[in-house]
């Protein structure tokens, strides 16, 4: 099971508390990763990717490992503490201003 934390906001739009578990066919990837978030939770397609490009949405972030992978390759493998559970892949909503 991949463990994945949501910001509060689109832990409200899911309607889901804490992680969510989800399982991923193949490797684990950001986007195997987020592609089984969005087929469990179809109400998140377009929140965290674009639709038509899948990039990720300004002002989202994401980590694991505490390292940011924001700026990844979405098929670059993710580490091996989030593929066996033992960490979650967090989705952090990014601040901005000054």
């Amino acid at each position: 099971m991949i463990r994945v934390v949501l910001p509060a906001h689109l832990r409200t739009l899911a309607r889901v508390t804490g992680e969510v578990e989800l399982c991923v066919e193949g490797p684990i990837t950001q986007r195997s990763v987020l592609d089984a978030l969005e087929n469990r939770f179809p109400m998140l397609r377009g929140t965290i990717r674009d639709y038509d490009t899948l990039r990720r949405r300004p002002f989202l972030r994401f980590f694991a490992c505490e390292q940011d992978l924001s700026h990844e390759l979405p098929d670059n493998p993710l580490p091996n503490a989030i593929a066996n559970g033992a960490e979650p892949f967090l989705v952090v909503g990014a601040i901005a201003g000054g």
